[in-house]
C-alpha cells in the first residue's frame, strides 16, 4: 500500500526522526528504503487528466523539470529540517543561489550583500545582476552601522553568508532582518557552513535560506545539489515560475543520494564539529599555525553572537592564516599525508584549501584584503576521522 508521510504526520516529530521519516513517499511495493524514479516524464490515464495537472487542478507529476517524486521526498525532509513551508531542489548550490536572487530582483532594484562571501557569489552580485540593471552595495557585515547605512533606503533583496566563506565572520541576522524589513527587503541567507542543525535563519527572521547541499547533507563527496527554502507567498510569487521555465533541476539520483545523507546528516555534524573544536584549539596553541579563527572559540570576534545564534557551536571549519605567505601555505599543505587538498568542504574526509588561490583567486589583492584573505590564509574542513589523528597530521607539516 502506497503511503506518504505529510508536514501534519512529522509535526510533532523530533529532529533525528525527521531526517529519518521525513517526507517519506512509499510506492505499492512497500520499500524501505526510498525508490528512485529515474524518469523524466509521466503518463496519463486520459487527456482530461492531463489537463488538469498542467492546470493545478489535480495533484500528480507532469516533467521531472517541474517535480519528481524522489526530489519531493529530499524537498519534503528539508523542509521539515528547516521549519520552511517550502522548499525547492536545484541542480547545485549555485544554482540555489542564482534562483533566490534572480527569480525576485528586477532592472533599477537595489541589493544589499554582505561582503564576505564565496568567490562564485560574489561574481552572481558584481558581474551578472548589474549587467540587468540591479545596483548591488557589498557591505562589512559584522559592522551594524555598515548595515543600518545601506538600509536606509529602498532595498529590494539582502543576500548573507553566516558564517562566511572564508573567513567565519558571523553576522547578527536578526537585527539585519528586522533592518531589511523595515525597508521592505527579502533577507536570503547562504547557511551552509551552519548547516541546518546549528543556525535557523526563518526562526531568527529572515526570508529565504539556501544550501549548497554537495557539503554536509550529502557530507561524502558524491553529488552536488542545492536547496531553497521559503514561505509559501515568496514560493508562488517569485521562485516557482521561475524554477518552472529555466530548469535548475535536481537528478533524481542525486535527490536520492541527499535524501539518504539527511537520515546521518545530525550524527555527521556533530562528530564534525567535536573534532574541528579539538583541531581548532591545537592550531591556537601552535604558534607555527600563525592567527586561528573558528567561531566556536572564545578569541573569535563574534563569539556572544555564536553562543546566541549558534547555541555555541562553531560548525566544521577552521582557518589559519600561516606566517610566511603563500610559499609557506603551500609548503605545509604539500606535506599532509592525511588530510586531502581539495575545495570542497562538509566531507566526511577532511579537506584544506588556500582561498587566496582557488575559491577566491578572482578578487583583486585590495579586495582579499579588505576581506581579511591573506596570501597564507588556508581553510580547512575537518571531517570524520578521529581527531588525534588530524592533529598529528597537522603537526607534523607544520613541523
Amino acid at each position: 500500500m502506497a503511503r506518504i508521510v505529510t508536514k501534519d504526520m512529522a509535526r510533532n516529530w523530533r529532529t533525528a526522526t525527521r531526517l529519518v521519516r521525513g517526507g517519506t513517499r512509499r510506492s505499492d511495493l512497500g520499500e524501505t528504503s526510498e525508490a528512485i524514479y529515474m524518469t523524466s516524464g509521466f503518463r496519463y490515464d486520459d487527456a482530461e487528466t492531463a489537463e488538469a495537472r498542467f492546470k493545478g487542478q489535480a495533484e500528480g507529476f507532469t516533467y521531472s523539470r517541474l517535480a519528481n517524486p524522489t526530489a519531493s521526498v529530499f524537498e519534503d525532509r528539508m523542509a521539515l529540517l528547516e521549519g520552511a513551508d517550502t522548499a525547492r531542489a536545484t541542480a547545485s548550490g549555485m544554482a540555489a543561489v542564482a534562483a533566490a536572487l534572480l527569480c525576485q530582483v528586477r532592472a533599477g532594484e537595489r541589493v544589499v550583500a554582505g561582503r564576505a562571501l564565496f568567490g562564485s557569489c560574489r561574481y552572481i552580485l558584481e558581474e551578472v545582476l548589474p549587467r540587468f540593471g540591479v545596483t548591488v552595495e557589498l557591505v562589512d557585515p559584522t559592522d551594524p552601522a555598515a548595515w543600518e547605512r545601506a538600509l536606509s533606503q529602498p532595498t529590494r533583496c539582502v543576500f548573507l553568508e553566516s558564517p562566511a566563506n572564508p573567513t567565519l565572520e558571523v553576522v547578527d541576522l536578526k537585527r539585519v532582518a528586522d533592518l531589511a524589513h523595515a525597508v521592505g527587503a527579502v533577507v536570503v541567507v547562504d547557511n551552509v557552513f551552519a548547516t541546518p542543525l546549528l543556525q535557523h535563519p526563518l526562526e531568527l527572521g529572515c526570508d529565504v535560506v539556501v544550501y549548497s547541499a554537495t557539503k554536509h547533507i550529502d557530507g561524502q563527496g558524491r553529488c552536488l545539489g542545492g536547496c531553497i527554502l521559503a514561505g509559501q507567498d515568496f514560493h508562488d510569487q517569485h521562485l516557482n515560475q521561475y524554477l518552472r521555465h529555466t530548469g535548475p533541476s535536481m537528478s533524481p539520483f542525486n535527490a536520492w543520494v541527499l535524501a539518504k545523507g539527511l537520515e546521518t546528516l545530525e550524527l555527521r555534524v556533530t562528530r564534525h564539529c567535536e573534532n574541528a573544536a579539538k583541531v581548532a584549539d591545537f592550531l591556537a596553541e601552535t604558534k607555527a599555525a600563525g592567527r586561528v579563527r573558528y567561531p566556536g572559540r572564545p578569541d573569535h570576534p563574534q563569539y556572544d553572537l555564536v553562543q546566541k545564534q549558534m547555541g555555541g557551536v562553531g560548525g566544521s571549519v577552521v582557518t589559519f592564516e600561516l606566517p610566511g605567505g603563500q610559499a609557506r601555505a603551500f609548503e605545509v599543505m604539500n606535506r599532509l599525508q592525511l588530510i586531502d587538498i581539495s575545495n570542497n568542504l562538509g566531507d566526511a574526509k577532511s579537506l584544506i584549501t588556500h582561498p587566496a588561490s582557488t575559491t577566491h583567486q578572482r578578487l583583486t589583492p585590495e579586495q582579499k584584503v579588505e576581506l581579511g584573505i591573506g596570501a597564507g590564509m588556508v581553510r580547512l574542513s575537518v571531517g570524520l576521522e578521529d581527531a588525534q589523528d588530524i592533529i598529528e597530521d597537522l603537526e607534523q607539516a607544520l613541523r
